[in-house]
């Protein structure tokens, strides 16, 4: 299992917000130093490409699962997403960091950016400007702050902004060492290179891709945990014709509607909110350890 980042400073002080039960004492026999967290960002943290009707909000996603091996035998943890789909990064600084701040979280994510950069445009720059400014805010407040670098989209529908994000990843990194923020690379994640790991849709991670970033960030946080590698099933061999006319399917239900939306200017989180404005506890068991389908 990997280390925290050199150079991050962890929280010392608590303060639960509310007393949860005690879930699997026997876990974290060495306690993390957190005990209120809060989710930023877009629908990548939201959840969108893991659906599940247990969790709030109807998709549970890489945060949740975080948030559910953090609670383990740790009273008093709380956790909030305020993530919605469809986010830019501006957005999600008017919208989210106020809010976020005012929960007094000591351990927060944001991944944001992803959104600009597939737009026209989207200069990895001048997103990298705006989000030290706001990693400067969150850090000010004593919390732990994680950042998201891009994944490899080169095998991806997403291939043309590779070279934007390999730039955004890059000026994440300064970031993270001017503010003494956690990096969770995704980009050195090379089994989100696996189809297997993104969702019908081509643009959101499948509950398997969600899983396995939620090990990566328990990972670099050095937090003891329960999710187990998974490895993707393998495939049959598919016709060139079958594939050909996954394609059109695709095409027609997702790349079409999308494209059409740019053209309006409208975004899919349009009357969508948060599905956890408030931090609380996350209450039992919570998913089997492990478990991504």
């Amino acid at each position: 299992m990997s280390s925290a980042n050199a150079g991050t400073s962890l929280p010392g002080g608590t303060d639960p917000l509310l007393n949860g039960p005690m879930i699997d004492p026997s876990l974290n026999s060495e306690p993390h130093p957190w005990h209120r967290y809060v989710a930023l960002g877009d629908s990548f943290t939201e959840g969108i490409g893991d659906p599940n009707p247990e969790s709030i909000g109807g998709n549970r996603g890489w945060a949740d699962r975080v948030a559910e091996e953090l609670a383990r035998g740790q009273a008093g943890f709380a956790y909030a997403n305020l993530a919605v789909r469809g986010r830019l990064l501006q957005q999600i600084i008017d919208q989210q960091v106020e809010p976020a701040l005012a929960l007094h979280p000591d351990l927060v994510t944001i991944s944001a950016g992803g959104n600009d950069l597939l737009r026209p445009g989207g200069d990895p720059d001048v997103l990298a400007t705006k989000l030290d400014a706001v990693v400067a805010t969150l850090a000010a407040s004593g919390a732990t702050v994680v950042l998201f670098t891009g994944p490899d989209v080169r095998e991806t529908v997403l291939g043309s902004i590779r070279s934007k994000t390999a730039i955004y990843n890059e000026n994440l990194r300064t970031v993270a060492a001017r503010h003494e923020a956690v990096i969770a690379d995704m980009w050195a994640l090379r089994q989100l290179v696996n189809p297997q790991m993104w969702s019908s849709d081509r643009l959101h991670f499948s509950p398997l891709g969600h899983h396995t970033i939620a090990a990566m960030v328990l990972d670099t946080l050095a937090v003891r945990h329960t999710l187990e590698p998974l490895q993707p099933k393998e495939l049959p061999v598919r016709t060139w014709r079958e594939a050909r006319a996954e394609d059109f399917v695709w095409a027609r239900e997702y790349f079409v509607p999308w494209v059409l939306r740019r053209l309006r200017h409208q975004s899919s989180g349009d009357g969508v909110f948060a599905k956890r404005p408030d931090a609380a506890p996350i209450f039992g068991p919570g998913m089997p350890p492990g478990a991504a389908d």
